[in-house]
């Protein structure tokens, strides 16, 4: 009963299996290497750096820029304001001159749209195609 069990394992085709993964095995631990010529060294790059000490939380931060002012965020604010009063008054309700025209728009757009992409023409470089 050993042989027969002796057999199966260590000879046919879990022999190849074997090999083959022993093959992965040494390709794998071939190609990987440790050259680090080209890395950079951790602390050279910029980030936060550990001083061992805890930040001052008393002490407050510089800005980058120049705050504004009350007076100019007063002023930008009266201008946003004046503008979106300004957009309001342009996009009020949409006025239809004809509702017959647009409802004969509608019904004929998609036969109008199949014929130009079946006839593969385009209206916009030949005004007489249709």
């Amino acid at each position: 009963m050993t042989t027969d069990t002796g057999k199966t394992v260590f000879s046919g085709t879990g022999r190849f299996c074997r090999t083959g993964a022993a093959v992965v095995l040494l390709a794998i631990s071939g190609c990987s290497s440790t050259h680090i010529e080209g890395a950079t060294p951790v602390a050279a790059t910029d980030g936060p750096k550990n001083t061992g000490t805890y930040p001052n939380l008393n002490i407050p931060p510089q800005a980058a820029a120049e705050q504004f002012t009350e007076a100019e965020k007063n002023a930008r604010l009266a201008q946003l304001k004046a503008d979106a009063q300004a957009q309001g008054a342009k996009g009020g309700a949409v006025k239809v001159a004809n509702p017959a025209a647009l409802s004969t728009l509608a019904k004929q757009h998609g036969t109008d749209a199949l014929k130009q992409i079946e006839a593969k023409c385009d209206p916009a470089l030949d005004p007489s195609c249709k």
